[in-house]
């Protein structure tokens, strides 16, 4: 076994000053997603087996750099319009600083996954896949995945997969690689992981898609591996439409079960790193919230030998 066994805790990446006091007539409430979410597991068996971390800063415009064209990033932070509000979020100087903080606590996360591969780390943010080299798109401002590959692959030549469960495709990866060629060595084709159909189709394409991550992390060709399990893949989900309660806990648990199988296949460390991304329920946030928690449940229970017998409250969905 080539990587030690995870800790029995989940390290989270968390500081107040990453979500903004609110949404003031936004559709998306994933910028204070991260807090709710906080708050959301203190009221639950989870909570123990957290551990906190603050001790990191929002990318600096070098970083943004890395996966966006000048025009866009200085717009955005000057608040200069129209691109500062391309991503369908109002602009506010404190959503600005939200927006970098959320990005570096994705690019923390990752790089103290590989740096320690035994600590599973979260990073509990949204709010990327969709981001565009030039402008922001579906309430996504910049693509944090991308920033983030590129200087762990430039810097340290580390190579990554992203499991993106989300019930919306993530395009921001593709979407860049001929603004940044050398992400496809970041980042290969086939490691960019959106199952597609709904259903049992849907875990048979994210089954025999792992199967594919799980052969090259055994030839040593993966450093760490992402996974943001979306919470609007959920049936009820006013964006989504693909997977039942049963579903989409199964999917965590293939997910989970395949990394702890690359763990132990793999001839070097395999840092592992959760995010959140989307989610939309109007009628009960809660069950949104109770997914990604039921989510990290299994995590801990799979990857870190813990036994957490937790269900949160799935609402079917009150449609006006």
């Amino acid at each position: 076994m080539t990587n030690d066994k995870p800790a029995s805790k989940l390290a989270i990446y968390y500081r107040d000053d990453m979500v903004p006091a609110d949404e003031p007539g936004n559709y998306s409430k994933s910028p204070t997603k991260p807090r709710r979410f906080l708050e959301f597991l203190r009221g639950t068996p989870i909570w123990p087996h957290i551990e906190l971390r603050d001790t990191f800063s929002p990318v600096t415009r070098r970083d943004l750099l890395l996966a966006h064209t000048p025009a866009y990033v200085d717009a955005f932070l000057a608040g200069t319009m129209p691109l500062a509000e391309s991503n369908g979020l109002r602009w506010s100087p404190q959503f600005r600083d939200s927006v970098l903080f959320t990005n570096g606590c994705l690019l923390a996360a990752i790089t103290a996954a590989v740096d320690d591969p035994a600590q599973v780390t979260m990073a509990p943010v949204s709010g990327f896949h969709h981001a565009q080299p030039a402008y922001g798109s579906g309430y996504c401002t910049f693509s944090g995945q991308v920033i983030a590959a590129l200087k762990l692959y430039r810097e340290r030549g580390l190579r990554g997969a992203w499991i993106d469960l989300d019930g919306h495709f993530g395009n921001s990866i593709e979407d860049s690689r001929k603004f940044e060629p050398d992400l496809d060595e970041a980042i290969r084709h086939d490691m960019n992981i959106n199952p597609t159909e709904q259903h049992r189709s849907y875990l048979g394409d994210l089954h025999g898609k792992l199967w594919t991550l799980r052969k090259r992390a055994s030839a040593g060709q993966i450093d760490y591996i992402c996974f943001a399990h979306g919470a609007d893949s959920h049936e009820w989900d006013q964006l989504g439409s693909q997977l039942t309660t049963a579903e989409w806990l199964e999917a965590s648990e293939l997910v989970y079960t395949f990394i702890g199988h690359i763990s132990k296949e793999s001839p070097k460390p395999v840092g592992v790193t959760l995010a959140l991304f989307g989610g939309y329920r109007d009628d009960h946030p809660e069950s949104v919230l109770g997914l990604h928690a039921m989510d990290t449940a299994r995590c801990l229970n799979i990857l870190g030998g813990v036994e957490l017998d937790y269900q949160a409250e799935v609402r079917p969905r009150v449609r006006e």
